[in-house]
């Protein structure tokens, strides 16, 4: 038997940092669509897609999933693969730089298999033109050298389904969102079905759990799967540190305030974008490059991470002259709200 490697405070090594292996608890994606909560039109719909072209014995169609990060796009491209038991091959948008990185996937795929290509949105050009006669046709046109020289070489490919992610979908262009055969969009969580994925995760995880506890995290996790996730393994390890012998609504609140998120999901960030519209520019309308630069953040991360929750929850709203602050967002703030300043005649 290995020797046992042991911490500085004395306690013992999980013997799979010791050698090496998946420590088995990190991955908490459903092994099926079954097991995916939530999105249930979405899903039924997908049920139907697997289903046809299973009798068929045709690969699926090709599908595009949009929506806000974090809410299963990815995931589901891989129940996808699982459902259909063909293999996928996964990149994104930003990895694919020349024509030739494409070619390469798609040969490599097997008859039936997946290309998934997450932030579809990011393709440069001249790669998505590529796409066109590979989703209709299967064949790929292939130019070989240049000028005089120059060639064009047909290349066929297996049958396959692509399957696009992006969080901004109204950055595809129209010919390639036209080819996709179906389009699923993701909305944000209701706190119930959130809780019963907290549930889940915790029994993967091996944490006791309290159901009280589970809808605590879940009313503060934006709506989002991944953030639901993310916030268990931290409750999680704050009440192991306090050797707590399961994770209860005080216990998820105590470690949720030290990571500054209150009872209204909203965090650190999200309370300076809204100081900033209600109390620099007076409740706004403020620009998006304005507030980044306040914020000293990128104006991509202010409208794809902190823009979509706070909108849905009706604490700013988009407008042509820019950002505005609601009633709610003065409430949150404690802030009286300005009435607006009569026209001088």
């Amino acid at each position: 038997m290995a020797d046992e490697v042991f911490t500085r405070e004395g306690e013992a090594l999980d013997p799979h940092l010791q050698t090496g292996e998946p420590i088995p608890d990190r991955s908490l994606r459903p092994r099926n669509l079954a097991e995916f909560i939530g999105q249930e039109d979405l899903k039924q719909n997908l049920s139907i897609l697997i289903r046809a072209a299973r009798k068929r014995g045709d690969p699926l169609e090709h599908l595009l999933f949009y929506g806000p990060p974090g809410l299963g796009k990815t995931t589901l491209a891989h129940l996808l693969s699982a459902e259909m038991g063909v293999p996928m091959i996964g990149t994104s948008g930003p990895a694919l730089e020349r024509a030739s990185d494409l070619v390469g996937l798609l040969t490599s795929l097997t008859p039936g298999g997946l290309l998934f290509v997450d932030e579809i949105h990011r393709l440069p050009r001249v790669v998505e033109e590529y796409l066109y006669s590979a989703m209709e046709d299967f064949r790929l046109d292939v130019v070989l050298d240049r000028g005089p020289a120059a060639r064009s070489v047909r290349l066929n490919l297996a049958p396959f389904a692509l399957v696009g992610a992006t969080t901004r979908i109204g950055l595809l262009t129209a010919p390639l969102r036209g080819r996709f055969g179906f389009t699923g969009h993701l909305d944000f969580y209701p706190v119930a079905d959130l809780a019963t994925m907290i549930c889940r995760s915790a029994e993967i995880l091996k944490t006791p759990l309290a159901p009280a506890g589970a809808g605590e995290i879940a009313a503060r996790a934006r709506g989002t799967p991944r953030i639901a996730n993310r916030l268990l393994r931290r409750v999680r390890d704050y009440a192991e540190v306090h050797d707590a012998g399961e994770i209860t609504p005080e216990i998820a609140c105590q470690a949720l305030e030290l990571l500054r998120i209150d009872d209204r999901g909203l965090h650190e960030m999200d309370r300076r974008l809204l100081e900033a519209i209600v109390v620099k520019y007076g409740g706004g309308p403020v620009g998006l490059g304005t507030l980044a630069a306040v914020l000293g953040e990128e104006e991509d991360t202010l409208e794809d991470l902190l823009e979509p929750f706070l909108i849905q929850q009706g604490y700013i709203e988009r407008t042509r002259r820019g950002r505005t602050a609601t009633r709610l967002a003065y409430e949150v703030l404690g802030e009286t709200p300005r009435e607006p300043q009569e026209r001088l005649i």
